[in-house]
Formats: structure tokens, sequence, C-alpha cells
């Protein structure tokens, strides 16, 4: 009687658990949630990207302002997107000493210094904090808002905390009143190629070297740049 009842366990035991097939279906939908998972959380990834960028270029005109008021020379802040990833370079200029603090600062691979343009045009007709058309993804070399002649790469901040163009200096020595009514204002615009919305922009008023931060929102007929 032990017997029998000791094989009849025993075959139960034998017939638990999963056989093959079971276990592949398990494993199938393991696969299909974790899919659907990454595709959703894409998007997600992709503005997290233009955010660090957007974060990146701030920080990086800051830094070159606080060190150019910190040690008392001119600072440049060279913007590129002619390869892959677009890059920062922070450093002082080549008229003063360069045993000073640098900087380098790369974009994520799939944002870039760019204006994305909705049906062949820029998505607003005018730069936000009024600098430029929105034709030059880095515009900088405007005296104020709303002049003409930007189009400048780089930027210049001064000991006093300004941006200049072409520098702080006459020939190898500062002199202050060089720095003065010569503003480098202008916008740099980030965003992922082919993505309007994903647009940011970051503009700098020479005067003062005042900062600001700016997202692209679509409102009823068009678009507008809103302060961040």
């Amino acid at each position: 009687m032990k017997s029998r009842e000791s094989n009849a366990g025993l075959g139960r035991h034998g017939a638990s658990g999963f056989s093959l097939i079971e276990t592949m279906i398990v494993v199938a939908i393991i696969v299909i949630l974790a899919s659907i998972t990454f595709i959703s959380l894409q998007p997600l990834l992709k503005q997290q990207h233009v955010t660090n960028a957007y974060n990146t270029t701030i920080s990086a005109m800051r830094q070159a302002r606080d060190w150019a008021m910190a040690q008392q020379t001119s600072y440049e802040v060279q913007f590129s997107n002619s390869a892959t990833p677009n890059t920062i370079v922070v450093g002082p200029t080549t008229a003063f000493t360069t045993d000073l603090r640098t900087a380098t600062y790369s974009l994520p691979t799939d944002v870039s210094f760019v204006i994305v343009t909705v049906s062949g045009n820029p998505p607003t007709a005018a730069g936000p904090d009024g600098y430029g058309t929105g034709a030059a993804p880095i515009d900088f070399g405007y005296a104020s808002p709303g002049t003409t002649g930007g189009g400048n790469i780089a930027v210049y901040f001064c000991p006093d905390g300004s941006a200049q163009i072409g520098g702080c200096s006459s020939g190898t020595t500062q002199a202050a009143g060089y720095w003065m009514n010569n503003w480098d204002g202008g916008v740099v615009y980030i965003a992922q190629p082919g993505n309007a919305m994903s647009s940011r922009a970051v503009t700098l008023w020479g005067a003062t070297g005042r900062i600001r931060g700016w997202r692209l929102y679509g409102k009823s007929g068009g678009y507008q740049w809103v302060r961040q």
C-alpha cells in the first residue's frame, strides 16, 4: 500500500512544472512586453537628450562668463555644428595667456545646433529675444536685439561680464574702453533634426551678458518661443 502511494506521489511530482511550449510562450510574452516598453520610452529618451544638450549649452556659456569675471580676462565660447557630435569649446582668447582653464563639451549625437524648418520655413518669423530671423542655427554678433549683422559662431565674455564682438582687448592688453558699445548678442538653436517641437534656444544679451533659455511651443496658427 505504501509503495503504491509513494509511486502515485512521484507521478504527481513528475507531472508538475512547465512544458517546453509553455516556457516558450512565457519567454515570448516577456520579449513582447520588453519591446513595447522600449518603444514607448524612445520619445522620452530623445527628449531627455535635447534637454541635456540645452542644459550643457547654457552651462558652458555661464561658465565662460564666470571665468572671465573671476580671472579678469577674456573668454571665448566657440560653437561647432560641422561634425557629429556638435561641440562647445570654452577657453581664454589668444590675446592673453593660455595657461588658464579650458573645457570642451559634446552634445548627444542625435541633437544638433540646427533650425528645424516647417514646410521649408523657420518655425517663427523672428528669433527669441528679437535676435535674428531664424535663418542661422548659430547666430551671434548682434549689437542689440532687432539689429542686423549676426552669423558669428563664437562669443567673447569680458571681465565686466559683458559679451563683445571679436574679444575684449586692444592688441595684447586689456583696455576697459574697448569693450564698450561693441556688444555681442545673439542666439543658438538646439534641436533634433526633423523634429521641430524638440527645438530649444539660448539667447545672450551682450551689454550685460544675460543668458536666457527658450523652448518652442505650438499655438493656434503657428509657433511661439516661451521662456524657460
